[in-house]
């Protein structure tokens, strides 16, 4: 979230920027810097009321004592008027502050510098890409009919379980993902990161500490009877470890992987482009997440690109990195790098991973800071997080470009993992 203070010291620059993210914060801008004066102003004023209420109160016990009956009296009836006049103030800067945070959470956080302009997908730009596109056999099948031909991987029995979108693995299809898992948390911890294992319901708080909260409830699972929202990524319970945290700047870099189901509504997703293992609503994840000081924090977007790129190498799966536009890039980010992977047999381009900055907008949300050495004020943290990486689409790659007559091969990296080379 923006706050308020940087809003009015940059109002012309937070209009120019939100327009690369194809919003237009012309009027919402000049509503909250007038609302904050109204702010400033009335709690000036309840402020003032507050100070001589005290001085009246003060004066009448001493005019009690010195036998000044009337004009203790009076004095307080002028403090039972100032009473109803503060509490009418205190109402009132109830409603600004609600209307001004209402009004603040519907901006989305500020693009980077090297965020261009774009309307979506088609807009973003490649910055670089790796591994070898594979020349699949004559008869070569799609991940969902592979899946079924060696009874690795069952659509209709997810269906027929919970509902379209819950995939079902079997055997050495189960194996596959679990191989994944451990392979990709291995990986983060060589690289630094404490494994975290946290709770796959998040209340509002926590929703609202990273964003998903006002922003995106419709594609949250939510569990009204508890009001507890399923996790959309691990991201959400991970970070929000440090809500309401002061850290020292000698914590930095704080580095978190986490494995979890995720859970995503996918509302209004439908068609061609979503079938498989291309759009689900429960899917297996591994998260990175930094906490880090604002002087450092591009320094680790590029160290967490890096990592996911090590990842894909070694799958030995075609990839490209791609830097989001304006008008694909998230609500909360600043700067977004996707990850996408060739899937052979569809021809088509998956994404696996997305890396981003959030800069202090979580922050503030969280209220997550540090303090410098002998300072008194405390400053923002930022947050970046990232796919290390998400299993159904690097699966589906996997199934489609490592597949022969014979069946799967498996990348060799995961042999270990797995205990078999071939499907």
């Amino acid at each position: 979230m923006l706050t308020t203070r940087f809003i009015r010291e940059h109002s012309e620059r937070v209009i120019q920027r939100l327009k690369i993210k194809n919003f237009d914060a012309s009027e919402l801008v000049p509503k909250i810097v007038k609302l904050d004066d109204l702010r400033k102003k009335t709690q000036a004023k309840q402020d003032q009321k507050l100070s001589n209420m005290n001085a009246l109160s003060k004066q009448i016990g001493v005019l009690f004592k010195e036998g000044k009956q009337e004009e203790a009296q009076k004095a307080k009836s002028q403090t039972a008027v100032l009473k109803d006049e503060i509490r009418s103030m205190s109402n009132t800067m109830q409603s600004v502050e609600k209307e001004l945070f209402d009004l603040l959470v519907q901006l989305p956080n500020i693009p980077h510098e090297s965020v261009t302009p774009g309307s979506g997908e088609l807009e973003n730009v490649e910055i670089r890409s790796g591994g070898d596109h594979p020349a699949l056999h004559e008869n070569a099948m799609t991940h969902w009919d592979l899946g079924k031909k060696l009874n690795i991987l069952d659509f209709d029995l997810g269906n027929k379980i919970t509902g379209s979108g819950f995939p079902l693995f079997m055997g050495k299809g189960a194996r596959l993902q679990r191989a994944l898992i451990h392979y990709f948390l291995d990986e983060a911890v060589k690289e630094g990161y404490s494994e975290i294992l946290p709770p796959l319901m998040v209340n509002e708080d926590s929703g609202f500490g990273t964003g998903q909260l006002p922003d995106k409830e419709g594609q949250m699972y939510h569990i009204g009877s508890d009001n507890l929202y399923l996790i959309p990524t691990s991201e959400v319970p991970v970070t929000n470890i440090y809500r309401d945290v002061i850290l020292d700047p000698s914590d930095f870099p704080i580095k978190h992987t986490s494995y979890t189901p995720c859970f995503r509504r996918e509302a209004g997703s439908y068609g061609k482009d979503v079938r498989g293992l291309n759009r689900v609503h429960q899917f297996d994840k591994v998260e990175i997440v930094q906490i880090q000081h604002p002087d450092h924090s591009y320094q680790s977007l590029d160290d967490m690109v890096r990592h996911v790129e090590r990842l894909l190498i070694a799958l030995k799966l075609p990839y490209r990195i791609m830097r989001l536009c304006g008008g694909d890039l998230s609500f909360t980010s600043a700067l977004t790098y996707d990850f996408e992977v060739y899937a052979a047999a569809q021809k088509k381009w998956l994404e696996v991973s997305s890396v981003s900055n959030f800069e202090s907008y979580q922050a503030h949300r969280l209220k997550l800071r540090f303090r410098e050495p002998g300072e008194k004020r405390t400053q923002w943290a930022h947050t970046l997080n990232g796919s290390a990486l998400a299993l159904p689409r690097v699966v589906a790659a996997i199934l489609e470009n490592y597949q022969s007559k014979n069946g799967i091969d498996i990348p060799e990296v995961l042999i270990p993992y797995t205990g078999f080379a071939t499907i």
